[in-house]
């Protein structure tokens, strides 16, 4: 099961954060610094897997950014690796090559995109073009919207 899926960037805020389980706040923050400073300490020659607590984490760099799951220790740790990419090639495909404001500045879109893909710490979808299709339909949703009742 997952437990969360954080998004930082090299300097170690927090663009991103997904918890799956019941977590205090201050406690969320406390967690949050730790695996960033284990994760940009690391040498890129080492895994993406690191025991932590009670659980362990998969996490991937794209260009800045640091893409992070916890999960538990006997999960798989290839399968959610995949799954970081799934979610960057969904991002791309939706944003047209994703940068960090992207995120920043979209950020309703994509939790959106990220509970179509995971649902109460669990995978629900794994197609791309199923997931961009959904966010393109809620994007012509909220267009619609926009223009009123008596819109165009």
């Amino acid at each position: 099961m997952i437990r969360f899926l954080l998004l930082q960037n090299k300097q170690g805020k927090t663009r991103i954060s997904r918890w799956y389980v019941p977590v205090e706040f201050q406690e969320k923050l406390k967690v949050e610094n730790e695996i960033h400073r284990i994760i940009v300490g690391r040498n890129s020659k080492f895994t993406n897997f690191i025991e932590f607590k009670t659980y362990k984490l998969v996490y991937r760099r794209y260009a800045g950014l640091y893409f992070t799951i916890g999960c538990d220790v006997t999960d798989n740790e290839l399968s959610y690796l995949e799954l970081i990419h799934l979610f960057v090639e969904t991002l791309d495909a939706y944003f047209g090559n994703v940068c960090e404001l992207d995120i920043v500045f979209n950020f309703q879109q994509v939790y959106r995109m990220l509970d179509e893909l995971i649902n109460g710490g669990e995978i629900l979808e794994i197609s791309k073009r199923a997931i961009y299709k959904y966010a393109k339909h809620l994007e012509r949703l909220e267009d619609q919207e926009k223009g009123g009742l008596f819109g165009k």
